[in-house]
């Protein structure tokens, strides 16, 4: 959308009689219906006068095209000025010019950003030349008609009252201004050379006009480079009911743009289900085929952690512009976008904007910007007062849009172990809701609580060094003291000389794949709708247990947390809502951070008593042999000679019955068993049943896949028809016997599989032919490591 259009001529003469801002604060009321700020205008009457001054020359044509305030497709962003018209080739050229006020500017060590001061205080920006260069991608990308008649794009940036100095052109953001160049306070008659390169003859189609007018498509190449990027990234293959949910995403998308039908799919998952899987194939998918698709999140974490991991080898400012924001949809036309993928949409808010005023709903303008929007929404992540993106509320305003709603759930749980009951405890313990799932055990997560939070830290260290996917995160309970001070800590627990610093942001990859970021602690801001293999966590005083119950307490969080922004005002309106809201959002955070992990969480409570609390709610483990030393990691040199892995019955299982991934619990040094090789490992020995062969908590030593006879043998068993005791499930270390019958060829199978323990107080399990099937045996017995 073009605010204010004229040719060079009618621009100079505007500027020359003084009407220039008025005209185009006038075209502001037109089009978009609102005045624009008093300090916006007179920004126009300073940098049109500086404009002026450029291009009053002939040898800039005065039937060139110029366009002020030119809207960007698809985005609320405005580009500041445009002229148009032939290059020296008869080439039709358009030179983009970002334009500032500002007089001077910092560093920042973030890609393409630096700090300068607003009226509001100083704040991070991007950089003027990465702006030009990122709305001329935004029209190559998105505009068929720049495509089709290979219009060039020429951007730049021109920061009239700016003194040269090193902090604008520095070199760490040479890479943009190469793209872009970027013109200063004495560099006037650069841009004018500039613009006279690029603008020789005026155009006999009014270019800009055509442009406006023109179709928005993602362009092929665009789609090509995500469908690559995708194929074989096996973090993003589609399972289960994840395809089901995708197939109907696409089956609506397609109806919505060929009927011109509204429809609105709501989409319910708790934490791993793939919700960010479903929207990132949908985003290639309807990319690919030519639908104008954006992926919408109110968090920016992972939104810039996609961006990375799909780009590959392509920069990812390709596909950055794929990935947007929350609130950029408030000054949107309707309709524009065929789908726009919202993910994480309990984090959606009513306004918009940096300060909150802008808009009127997100949830209304997401929908009303799209002739198909899908909202991945799980209720109980709701983190912050601001949040309203309940699925009762998408429902009341798709219905008030005339939308067709849909709904459907994802269900399978594919983090924390692929365990639901984990999911079902942990609201059970948090008091969130009652659930059947009073005791967790071992086996269905690997949830361990720690006294000394450098314990864990060291922990999640460790378990970090095997690939960049373990972090430590925390409450917001400390103020963050670093951002200001470099040197100073934030979360600071006295009693054990702990001292750690919130994440400083200051990577150009997010905390939370960056490459040294795990000295950092994280919070709930940079780790929601993200996974990792091991969360550790800190829980500060914002929750504690009084009384049987689990108490939260808002006055603990730190006074710069913006989730509670608003809670005394509240309180004195309402003080049970507020209150309940506080609760909500305390419990909410804890919930959301401490499912994180997929393979598991490890915790240390600044309250002792909620420590307990947590504890009491765990399986009873017995206490490990204190004379066998696990060691968490050992050197591979040693690994498979002097040591084994010790992992979980269900691990073993998993690992050598169906060859998955799975990690040990630790190495033991294994002696007097005779050569080790890499088809040995070490479990724990559970129960009784094999007395006086095997004894409770016995480590005992098995080799998979071994050769000969089973017969008489002491074996591992995974069986699925069956249960065992001593294993609360189907496994089973027993002795193992066979019947075998013979057809008239010679040919035999079993007729008969009986696992006998040892202990006579226990009873044989019999595995008749037809569940011969359901059998499997993972390991032969090879001994007991000794004291």
């Amino acid at each position: 959308m073009i605010v204010y259009h004229a040719s060079k001529q009618g621009f100079l003469k505007d500027v020359f009689n003084g009407t220039i801002a008025d005209d185009i604060d006038h075209a502001f009321v037109t089009h978009l219906g609102r005045h624009t700020s008093p300090n916006e205008v007179q920004s126009w009457k300073n940098s049109m006068m500086h404009m002026y001054k450029v291009i009053n020359t002939p040898n800039i044509p005065d039937t060139s095209n110029i366009a002020i305030e030119y809207q960007i497709p698809l985005t609320s962003k405005r580009i500041d000025f445009i002229i148009a018209g032939l290059d020296e080739n008869k080439k039709e050229n358009i030179v983009i010019i970002e334009l500032k006020q500002w007089e001077q500017a910092k560093l920042s060590n973030k890609s393409g950003i630096v700090k300068t001061r607003f009226q509001h205080g100083e704040s991070e920006t991007a950089h003027p030349s990465y702006q030009a260069w990122s709305y001329a991608y935004m029209l190559i990308n998105y505009n068929e008609l720049v495509r089709e008649r290979d219009i060039i794009l020429s951007p730049c940036a021109f920061l009239h009252n700016y003194k040269p100095d090193n902090v604008i052109t520095n070199p760490c953001y040479k890479e943009f201004v190469q793209k872009a160049p970027v013109f200063l306070k004495s560099d006037a008659q650069q841009l004018q050379d500039f613009i006279k390169k690029h603008i020789r003859y005026g155009a006999k189609d009014d270019i800009v006009w055509m442009i406006d007018k023109g179709k928005l498509r993602p362009s092929k190449q665009l789609a090509e480079a995500l469908s690559s990027m995708l194929h074989g990234n096996q973090e993003f293959v589609l399972l289960d009911d994840q395809k089901i949910v995708y197939e109907t995403a696409l089956e609506l998308a397609r109806n919505s743009t060929s009927t011109g039908k509204k429809h609105v799919l709501i989409v319910e998952g708790g934490p791993g289900t793939g919700k960010s899987v479903v929207a990132v194939n949908l985003l290639v998918q309807l990319t690919k085929e030519n639908f104008l698709t954006q992926y919408v999140s109110k968090n920016a974490a992972p939104r810039e952690v996609y961006t990375i991991k799909l780009s590959g080898d392509c920069h990812k400012e390709r596909i950055k512009d794929l990935f947007v924001g929350s609130g950029r949809f408030y000054d949107i036309q309707a309709d524009i976008f065929d789908t726009l993928i919202v993910d994480e949409a309990h984090r959606l808010n009513l306004k918009s904007g940096f300060y909150g005023t802008e808009g009127e709903n997100q949830i209304l303008e997401i929908i009303r910007a799209a002739k198909f929007s899908v909202f991945f929404v799980d209720d109980r992540q709701r983190i912050h007062i601001k949040d309203i993106g309940s699925k009762r509320s998408i429902e009341k305003y798709a219905e008030s849009l005339g939308a067709i709603v849909h709904t459907t759930k994802l269900s399978s749980q594919f983090r924390c172990n692929g365990s639901d009951g984990y999911l079902s405890w942990l609201d059970n313990t948090l008091q969130i809701k009652n659930t059947a799932n009073i005791h967790l055990s071992a086996e269905d997560y690997d949830f361990k609580i720690f006294s000394d939070p450098n314990e864990l830290f060291e922990t999640i260290k460790t378990k970090n060094k095997r690939n960049n996917r373990s972090r430590v995160v925390a409450g917001y309970c400390w103020d963050w003291n670093s951002k200001k001070n470099t040197d100073s800590f934030d979360i600071i627990i006295p009693e054990f000389n702990f001292e750690k610093k919130w994440n400083l942001n200051s990577e150009k990859t997010p905390w939370i794949i960056g490459e040294t970021s795990v000295d950092q602690i994280g919070c709930i801001h940079t780790c929601q709708g993200l996974e990792l293999d091991y969360v550790g966590i800190i829980v500060g005083k914002d929750m504690r247990y009084e009384n049987n119950k689990i108490i939260t307490d808002v006055t603990q969080r730190s006074k710069h947390d913006q989730s509670v922004k608003g809670f005394k005002s509240l309180l004195k309106k309402d003080k049970e809502q507020a209150l309940q809201d506080a609760d909500e959002i305390i419990k909410n955070t804890y919930r959301t951070l401490m499912t994180r992990g997929m393979k598991g969480c490890y915790v240390y409570f600044c309250d002792q008593a909620l420590a307990q609390h947590f504890m009491s709610q765990l399986q009873p483990q017995q206490e490990e042999k204190k004379e066998i030393r696990i060691e968490p990691e050992v050197n591979d040199n040693v690994k498979y000679i002097d040591f084994l892995p010790l992992y979980s019955i269900k691990a073993a299982c998993g690992y050598f019955g169906e060859g998955d991934i799975v990690d040990e619990l630790g190495w033991i040094k294994v002696e007097g068993l005779g050569k080790l090789n890499r088809n040995m490992y070490v479990v724990q020995a559970v129960g009784r049943s094999m007395e006086p062969a095997i004894y409770h908590n016995d480590y005992c030593v098995f080799r998979a896949n071994p050769a000969g006879s089973r017969q008489g043998k002491i074996v591992l068993i995974q069986h699925h028809n069956f249960y065992d005791a001593d294993y609360a499930g189907g496994y089973s270390i027993k002795t193992y016997s066979s019947k075998k019958k013979f057809d008239e060829l010679g040919n035999w199978e079993h007729e008969e599989i009986v696992l006998t323990p040892k202990n006579p107080d226990y009873n044989p399990i019999i595995i008749n032919e037809e569940d011969a099937e359901e059998f499997r045996i993972i390991g032969e017995f090879a001994g007991i490591i000794k004291d």
